[in-house]
C-alpha cells in the first residue's frame, strides 16, 4: 500500500518551473491524505493565487502520484501561501518593528562561544552608562545567559500593564534576560529555535524599556536560528564583532562576519578579546593564545579594529562576584566614540 511517505518522496521530483525547487522542499504540499482504497488528495499551496504556471504544476503533481503502485485516484486542490511564507521562500525579511523609546539598537556578535561578548557588552553599558547615555541590555544568548550573573542581579521579573518591567542594574542599566524569569540560574533551557526566536521576539516587543539611547543585544553563537531573527526582525544600527586571537576563533567569527556581509547589516568594529597577558611583576606580555589576527578580522569585515582586551585576572573576580559595573573602561572609549551614529538628545 502506497504511504503518505511514498507521495512525499515522489512529490520530490515535482518542481516549480519558476523557483526550480521541488514542491515539497518548497512546502507546497498541505492535507495530504492516502485511504485504503488507493485514493491520494492533498492540496497545493502556490506562491501567488493566478500563478501562470499553475496547470502545469497540478499536472505534474498528478502524474507523479499517479505513478505510484495502487494509486487509483489522486484529487489536488490549489491554494495559496501566506505572505509570511511567500516572503522565507523568495527570502524577503519581514519588516523590523522599530520602537520609538528605543533609539540605537546595537548588536554585539561573534558567531564563536567563549570569546567574552558577554564581558564586551557588560563593559560598553558600563562605559556609555559612564558617558550619560541611558542603556540596556537584552540578554538574547537564551541558553547561555550570563548578563545578570555579570551585574549581580536577580528576578524575579514583573509586569505591569501587560510589559514586562527589566530589572535595573546599580548604575541604572536596564537588562532582561530568560536568567531572571527562573529560581535556580542553573536550569539549562532546552528549547528548540522556534522557542528561542519566540523569546527574542517577546523581549523586544513586550518589554517596558523607557526611553533608551542604546540597546545592546548580546548574541548568541552561531549562525542561525536565534540570530537571524535578531538581524531580520530588529532594527539594528549596526554589529560590533568580538574575536580572540586564536586561530580557530578567527575562522568562526569570520563566518559571522560572512553573515553579516550577506544580511546587508552594518559592521560598526571588531573587539579582540583575551588579547595576550602582560605580568604585573615583569612587565612582560604573552600572548596566551598566539598572535593577533584582529586586523585580518577587521580587514575582512571592512569595519576598524576599535579595542584589544588584555587578559586581566582582576576582570574576572569581579565579573564572578557580580560587579562589572566597577571595572575600568577606557579600553572601550573607541567604541563609545565610533556609536555615536546620530545626535543623542540629552
Amino acid at each position: 500500500m502506497t504511504t503518505t511517505l511514498d507521495v512525499m518522496n515522489v512529490l520530490k521530483t515535482v518542481m516549480d518551473p519558476e523557483i526550480h525547487r521541488n514542491v515539497v522542499d518548497l512546502n507546497m504540499v498541505r492535507d495530504l491524505v492516502v485511504d485504503e482504497d488507493g485514493n491520494v488528495s492533498f492540496m497545493l499551496a502556490l506562491t501567488i493565487p493566478d500563478c501562470p504556471l499553475r496547470e502545469q504544476i497540478e499536472s505534474d503533481a498528478r502524474r507523479a502520484v499517479s505513478s505510484l503502485p495502487g494509486v487509483k485516484k489522486v484529487h489536488v486542490t490549489l491554494g495559496t501561501m501566506t505572505e509570511e511564507e511567500r516572503n522565507k521562500v523568495f527570502g524577503i525579511a519581514p519588516p523590523k518593528t522599530v520602537r520609538d523609546d528605543v533609539k540605537q539598537v546595537i548588536a554585539i556578535m561573534s558567531g564563536k562561544g567563549g570569546v567574552g561578548k558577554s564581558l564586551v557588552t557588560g563593559l560598553l553599558a558600563t562605559a556609555l552608562m559612564r558617558a550619560g547615555y541611558k542603556v540596556g541590555i537584552l540578554d538574547a544568548d537564551v541558553t547561555g545567559a550570563s548578563i545578570p550573573k555579570l551585574f549581580g542581579i536577580h528576578g524575579p521579573l514583573m509586569a505591569t500593564n501587560n510589559k514586562i518591567q527589566p530589572i535595573q542594574s546599580r548604575t541604572g542599566i536596564k537588562i532582561i534576560s530568560v536568567n531572571l524569569a527562573i529560581e535556580n540560574e542553573n536550569t539549562a533551557f532546552v528549547w528548540r529555535g522556534a522557542m528561542i526566536t519566540q523569546t527574542i521576539q517577546q523581549f523586544w516587543n513586550d518589554v517596558n524599556w523607557g526611553e533608551l539611547d542604546y540597546l545592546l543585544l548580546d548574541m548568541p553563537p552561531g549562525t542561525s536560528d536565534a540570530a537571524l531573527t535578531v538581524i531580520q526582525e530588529l532594527p539594528i544600527k549596526g554589529i560590533l564583532m568580538v574575536t580572540s586571537p586564536q586561530a580557530l576563533a578567527t575562522m568562526v567569527v569570520r563566518k559571522a562576519v560572512d553573515m553579516a556581509q550577506k544580511m546587508n547589516t552594518s559592521i560598526l568594529g571588531v573587539i579582540e578579546n583575551m588579547a595576550g597577558f602582560t605580568a604585573p611583576d615583569t612587565g612582560m606580555h604573552y600572548d596566551i593564545f598566539g598572535p593577533s589576527h584582529a586586523e585580518e578580522v577587521a580587514a575582512a569585515a571592512g569595519a576598524p579594529l576599535l579595542a584589544r582586551l588584555p587578559i586581566t585576572p582582576n576582570f574576572a573576580e569581579r565579573c564572578d562576584a557580580g560587579e562589572i559595573e566597577i571595572l575600568p573602561t577606557e579600553a572601550l572609549d573607541a567604541c563609545v566614540a565610533a556609536l555615536k551614529l546620530e545626535p543623542v538628545a540629552a
